[in-house]
């Protein structure tokens, strides 16, 4: 079913068409470092995690607790070596572990979030939906730059636990 199924607690796995498109984007492959932000499910991070193979490094990160639980739970079920990290209330992805080659964001910002930028290396490359549009943005040396890849919806992303 190519549809966002929900997953409880307000969020929802992507539709698979989105989540393709996305991958296309971030042109992961091994033996890239990626943080998978708002990681839900498991199931971008296990997607994420056999693109980097044999390696990479996949951490995912979530700020629903009961979805760090579940996400961990079907990963290890999987047998896909990724840890769900809890998100820090306040925080968007990890800063302190840091610099990611590239970093997927299954939730949508208002805005362009600068302290996830601030986590791309060099080159680096991020697929963010932001205010209805994905954005792909390349961490340059003097910026980023930005490209638009249509019109989607997404679950808010979310800086604190509810």
């Amino acid at each position: 079913m190519d549809a966002p199924l929900s997953i409880g607690h307000g969020q929802t796995n992507s539709q698979p068409y989105t989540v393709a498109g996305m991958l296309e984007l971030l042109c992961v492959h091994s033996p890239h470092r990626v943080l998978d932000v708002g990681a839900g499910s498991g199931w971008t991070a296990a997607l994420l995690a056999h693109l980097v193979a044999p390696d990479g490094q996949v951490t995912a990160v979530e700020i629903v607790p009961e979805l760090v639980r579940f996400g961990q739970d079907n990963l290890d079920a999987a047998g896909v070596d990724v840890t769900v990290e809890q998100a820090a209330d306040g925080v968007l992805g990890l800063p302190g572990r840091g610099p990611f080659d590239r970093i997927l964001v299954s939730a949508e910002a208002a805005d362009l979030p600068a302290d996830l930028v601030d986590q791309l290396a060099p080159g680096g490359v991020m697929v963010i939906p932001v205010d209805g549009t994905m954005l792909r943005v390349v961490r340059q040396a003097d910026g980023v730059e930005i490209s638009r890849h249509g019109r989607y919806r997404f679950v808010p992303l979310l800086r604190t636990r509810d």
